[in-house]
């Protein structure tokens, strides 16, 4: 009998699997849902100001955390599993001059290589649902927050009850579904942390938009890179009835988008 992979064997896979090039063209430059358009309104929600530290959880190749440095003048740190994101980020912070306000580490979310109590803000778009120990995760958000700081993420939303076959399994879960949580368990699992959440939104629709642009480059793809994306997991045989299967699913109010405001305790210590 096949054993289910471990956490570290998970964290490992999605990891690699978002470092391929080939995926950065499939899902486009912010890797989520809205884009950078919902950044933006993330950190509006958050209030960050010039000289704000914030951190980046999952940041991936740097678009949200130089979005924050350039667009925001915040003092950004970000931590992503995969060394070659970490490099790729690195590297596009210095092409845009935000060396000096950008910084990326390769860490693990469910243990942050920081001191307690350093940032303003933490943000994390489209990862939490990804992380096999959410309850972690959210703790280690919480530590490194200040007193009074805030947390803001977006992330995929389901009812997992009603989700279908084709959105289960090791392939769904690194495509940010398998694992998802209702929008009220992300809140649930934030409070326990010392996270009260100030605001929930909800933003299927641009779930919607996102799964018709990956079936818009996928048929590009599968013509140009069909190596590219063979190696980087996607199964092009599946992958239409997957797309339908999430399509309907947002439609039925099953599969969807959230972001959540939340704030650690200006009393705690």
């Amino acid at each position: 009998m096949t054993q289910p992979p471990t956490g570290e064997e998970l964290k490992a896979c999605c990891a690699a699997a978002y470092s391929f090039d080939v995926v950065a063209l499939l899902l486009g430059e912010s890797y989520h849902p809205g884009g950078t358009a919902l950044t933006r309104r993330l950190a509006d929600r958050l209030g960050l100001s010039p000289g704000a530290r914030a951190l980046d959880v999952a940041s991936g190749r740097g678009t949200t955390a130089l979005l924050l440095a350039d667009a925001y003048g915040a003092d950004v740190d970000g931590v992503d599993y995969a060394r070659a994101n970490t490099a790729l980020a690195q590297g596009a912070a210095q092409a845009a001059g935000l060396a000096d306000r950008a910084r990326f580490t390769t860490g693990d979310a469910e243990s942050l290589p920081y001191p307690d109590g350093v940032f303003d803000a933490v943000v994390c778009e489209c990862a939490l649902c990804t992380f096999p120990d959410k309850t972690r995760a959210a703790a280690e958000f919480a530590r490194v927050l200040r007193s009074g700081g805030r947390l803001g993420i977006t992330d995929v939303t389901i009812d997992p009850t009603r989700l279908p076959p084709e959105l289960t399994g090791l392939g769904a879960r690194i495509a940010c579904v398998a694992d998802a949580r209702p929008l009220q368990d992300y809140t649930e699992i934030l409070e326990r942390a010392g996270l009260r959440t100030l605001r929930t939104e909800r933003h299927d629709g641009a779930m919607r938009r996102m799964i018709d642009q990956i079936e818009a480059r996928l048929d590009l793809l599968r013509i140009t890179a069909a190596a590219g994306l063979a190696q980087a997991g996607v199964d092009l045989t599946a992958a239409p009835a997957v797309l339908e299967a999430a399509r309907r699913a947002v439609e039925d109010g099953v599969l969807g988008y959230g972001l959540v405001i939340a704030e650690k305790d200006p009393r705690s210590v």
